[in-house]
């Protein structure tokens, strides 16, 4: 009856709310639309995390869903974890700002996927539980693994939270009327409902729900759109091009990615940035086997791949219907309002072809899309505190599953706390460097150590440790010295690393140190560590790891 009472409270909290905004605080104009379709969308997902509630009674059921979500389902899930609120707005404007240099960037956040499905997916599967520490210390040192691989994901966890939440305070501030402090305080309120008490579950079928709801949005806006230009590509980019104060430039590659070893190093991050990502490795333990998780990756990349198409259709008409509007474009400056880097370009576009109940609409699909991803991120992190801290590093294995559970929710609490006053934190600076870092970060900490670990059989924990620990320091300091940060934010004249990515370098380092310190550790702990790489490999290819790995 708590469970309940307390989900009601959440509820009558929203409201509430949103209606204490702070005297004499700016606000936006209020759009009835958007705020009646978020509650409908508010009053569906606390329905489903009740029901979710009501189904979980395990940590299996908590942390994977009991491992009983289908191949398609998953991959409808996966899908709405990737295609964020920064997608469909933040991607949106880039092409419209930049041309056919940002379907270019939108292109390296989905080149990531043949490596998850052909490297990677059948043996998450096969040999982890609940988390990806329970392959990568699989035949290493659990204590010390766990805690590293832990530490790396909260890592990510917290950068990627940073900029969920801040772009979910500015999205509801212009578009809900609401005060930036409020907005964040209701998604980490509905955050923490979510995950407290629907875990897994309840997650999933929220993100499956954002996931149906953003592909009919943004194909919708396409169809709209593109009926503006009698549905041929063709008179779409020639008006483009006569719309847009760069001309012809639009239509190919400029100076956004002009320096090549930025590229490369943006690139790679990308890339392998996803592969390193816990909230989407998490979800290969929600499916029954191998073959589903499979089928997950299968379907996700379609999802994904066609809404990135649709992004891309949305861009360009943006550039004729919303760009040759003074009030947004003048002189080839982008003028829409800014949210963590991206801007409002979507927005607009909807209202224009739209009117304001299919902006309201949008507008709620966008702010579910942050919740939901927001939601994904906090169970990853509490799982990495509750199963690889707590449950494995302190009790040793020992803890029972109420127990376990406990602690999962109050990390989830304090993940929320976290997320508020870092959305708080940096409401006024330029986040979008923090994206990058996430992506450069899995893609330097936790993608080396896993994807050895997976392969190759000379990996020691030393080896993992030393490459690790050197990919996180590497890419953290990089970042900090980028002009990104150094300048943009810290004020600096100069920037001590030129390049505003540190993949390229931070990368290659952690395979290389975990090469060379695995290679020079010849302990009789390091040749055990060798001759178990055997045992894993046919559990890997058999199926057997999940279960091996709840005793191991």
């Amino acid at each position: 009856m708590s469970r309940y009472l307390l989900c009601l409270g959440a509820l009558l909290l929203a409201p509430a709310l949103a209606l204490a905004a702070p005297m004499g605080a700016e606000k936006q104009p209020v759009n009835l639309h958007a705020i009646g379709m978020f509650f409908v969308f508010v009053l569906g997902t606390l329905a489903i995390t009740w029901w979710a509630a009501r189904q979980t009674r395990s940590t299996s059921d908590f942390y994977t869903a009991g491992g009983g979500i289908s191949g398609f389902q998953n991959g409808l899930a996966i899908a709405g974890d990737y295609m964020s609120a920064a997608t469909l707005l933040g991607l949106s404007s880039l092409v419209f700002a930049k041309g056919y240099d940002g379907f270019i960037y939108t292109v390296a956040f989905f080149v990531g996927w043949p490596i998850i499905t052909f490297l990677m997916a059948e043996r998450l599967r096969n040999l982890g539980r609940f988390t990806f520490a329970d392959i990568v210390s699989y035949r290493l040192d659990q204590t010390r693994i766990r805690t590293f691989a832990a530490f790396g994901s909260l890592t990510v966890v917290c950068c990627y939270l940073v900029v969920q939440m801040v772009g979910a305070g500015q999205l509801i501030k212009l578009l809900f009327g609401l005060d930036y402090r409020t907005a964040v305080m209701v998604v980490g309120v509905l955050m923490l409902v979510y995950v407290i008490f629907g875990g897994m579950i309840a997650t999933t079928w929220v993100q499956i729900i954002k996931a149906v709801l953003l592909l009919v949005g943004g194909t919708t806006l396409a169809l709209l759109a593109m009926a503006e230009f009698g549905f041929s590509f063709e008179t779409l980019a020639a008006r483009a091009v006569q719309a847009h104060a760069t001309g012809w430039n639009i239509m190919g590659p400029g100076s956004m990615l002009a320096d090549p070893i930025n590229a490369a190093s943006l690139s790679l991050g990308l890339v392998f940035g996803i592969a390193g990502l816990p909230h989407i490795l998490m979800r290969f333990f929600t499916v029954p086997n191998a073959k589903e998780a499979r089928k997950s990756v299968f379907y996700a990349t379609g999802f994904i791949g066609f809404f990135f198409l649709v992004v891309m259709v949305l861009g360009y008409a943006a550039i004729v219907i919303v760009g040759t509007d003074p009030q947004f474009f003048v002189g080839g400056d982008v003028k829409a309002a800014l949210i963590g880097g991206g801007n409002m370009v979507a927005m607009h576009l909807a209202k224009a072809v739209g009117g304001n109940l299919f902006l309201g609409f949008l507008s709620a699909v966008a702010f579910a899309t942050i919740l939901a991803v927001v939601s994904g991120l906090a169970l990853a992190g509490a799982s990495a505190i509750s199963h690889d801290l707590y449950a494995t590093v302190l009790k040793k294995g020992r803890a029972t599953e109420q127990q376990e559970m406990r602690v999962t929710r109050f990390a989830t609490v304090g993940l929320g706390l976290v997320a508020i006053c870092l959305g708080l934190l940096f409401e006024n600076q330029n986040i979008a460097f923090l994206v990058g870092l996430t992506f450069g970060i899995a893609a330097s900490t936790n993608f080396p150590v896993l994807i050895m670990a997976m392969y190759w059989k000379g990996l020691t924990t030393r080896g993992a440790l030393a490459g690790g620990f050197t990919g996180l320091v590497s890419a953290l300091v990089l970042v900090i010295l980028s002009p990104a940060v150094w300048v943009a934010v810290l004020g600096n004249a100069q920037a001590i690393y030129p390049y505003d990515h540190p993949a390229l370098f931070s990368m290659p380092l952690a395979f290389l140190v975990t090469v060379v310190v695995s290679l020079l550790d010849n302990s009789a702990r390091a040749a055990r560590e060798r001759e178990a790489f055997d045992d894993q490999f046919v559990r890997a290819q058999t199926g057997l790891g999940a279960a091996a790995a709840s005793s191991h």
